[in-house]
């Protein structure tokens, strides 16, 4: 439903599946149609896979992930949609993470539901998102482990702390993989946010109910007064550090990459002289609270430390927009940096130039130079 949203929305369905293909799943298809849900023209789509009967861990997800041709921060909500999936199983039964089977959620269908939702929102730009209260339907849903109520328990648990409600429709009107993502991406629930809407798209369920459309509605617009924030002006996150005088290069790299793989804002190493003149290095992790849990694991079974030091920090950053602009040698998207309204800079997408860099065979610096002069051009544009 995420995805018919997001093509509802005018997402270029072309380039979502070219980079759906990073993924490297074999013969993989896109079938979108146009369908009527209640009187609501929806977008339905399938997603086709030549799956096998297998069921797959976290650290199995992770690898098809991190091996793909996909930008960082598609690679790192995705990661963090399926490690919150992990760990809501992970409550459920009693078990640790790393011994959660992954049934449904685990197939490479919806894989590629996930990570084609994280690449739509990136490709829109998306920065910030807001949900309504959550209708979860009621009776009865089988899955693997048997029959249970809706929500079920894997639901009820990532839905923790999310306003939901039901009526007398029946069916699961929210699957884990939903709930997975409107947790991992939505800051706000309840009414709409004041905004400027540019575009709305319907995704449809498969179900259909007489007098109630089975669709998904996504709004896309700019906040109001773009530049600044409406309810504070930082954001609250956790820093984590660590102490490490005994282990390896290649093992404390590990680490950040590990780090960056369960949703880390940002990880970084900094040399120390310590007790009996022991050469060290200070392992500092910056997440949101959500992510302490799983990285603090990490830390503890990575790394040979025996105690973290959690702190946590204000963090004021400045309001994003992307925009996308022509060079000579091709489209490139740009990120325009702003505080109360006025540019402080614009910079091009790496991803972007590297790819064209490589289509065109042109060295990544004379694109990136470039791109840069048409990202000043269009930051002073917007200044104005």
């Amino acid at each position: 439903m995420i995805l018919g949203a997001l093509l509802g929305l005018g997402l270029d369905r072309g380039e979502l599946e070219r980079r759906l293909a990073g993924l490297r799943i074999e013969s993989f298809k896109l079938k979108a149609e146009t369908v009527d849900r209640s009187g609501i023209s929806s977008c339905h789509v399938d997603v086709i896979v030549p799956e096998i009967d297998t069921h797959r861990h976290l650290h199995h997800i992770e690898k098809i992930i991190n091996e793909a041709e996909l930008s960082d921060g598609v690679k790192a909500r995705a990661i963090k949609i399926f490690t919150l999936l992990a760990e809501a199983e992970a409550r459920v039964h009693g078990i640790e993470v790393k011994k959660v089977h992954f049934h449904e959620v685990g197939a490479l269908d919806a894989i590629i539901d996930i990570v084609g939702a994280c690449i739509g929102f990136e490709m829109l730009g998306i920065e910030q998102f807001a949900a309504s209260k959550l209708h979860v339907g009621s009776g009865f849903v089988t899955m693997a482990h048997g029959k249970f109520p809706v929500p079920p328990p894997a639901v009820a648990e990532l839905l923790k702390g999310k306003p939901i409600y039901s009526t007398e429709i029946e069916g699961e009107l929210i699957t884990p993989t939903g709930a997975a993502i409107i947790s991992a991406v939505c800051e706000s629930f309840g009414t709409i946010p004041e905004m400027s809407v540019e575009a709305t798209g319907y995704g449809a369920g498969t179900l259909e109910y007489k007098d109630f459309p089975n669709v998904l509605r996504l709004m896309v617009g700019e906040a109001a007064e773009f530049g600044k924030r409406p309810a504070k002006d930082h954001d609250d996150l956790v820093l984590m550090e660590t102490n490490i005088d005994d282990s390896t290069p290649q093992a404390i790299g590990f680490v950040m990459e590990r780090a960056f793989d369960l949703g880390a804002l940002d990880c970084w190493f900094t040399p120390v002289q310590m007790k009996k003149n022991r050469p060290g290095v200070i392992v500092s992790v910056l997440a949101s609270p959500e992510s302490k849990d799983s990285l603090l694991e990490m830390l503890f079974a990575e790394t040979t430390t025996i105690g973290v030091r959690i702190s946590q920090v204000a963090r004021i950053s400045l309001d994003r927009r992307f925009e996308t602009v022509n060079t000579r040698f091709g489209e490139c998207r740009i990120k325009i940096a702003m505080r109360e309204g006025r540019v402080i800079n614009a910079m091009p997408e790496y991803e972007d130039v590297r790819r064209l860099a490589l289509e065109k065979n042109v060295p990544f610096r004379i694109v990136w130079e470039a791109a840069s002069e048409a990202a000043r051009e269009k930051a002073t544009a917007v200044g104005a």
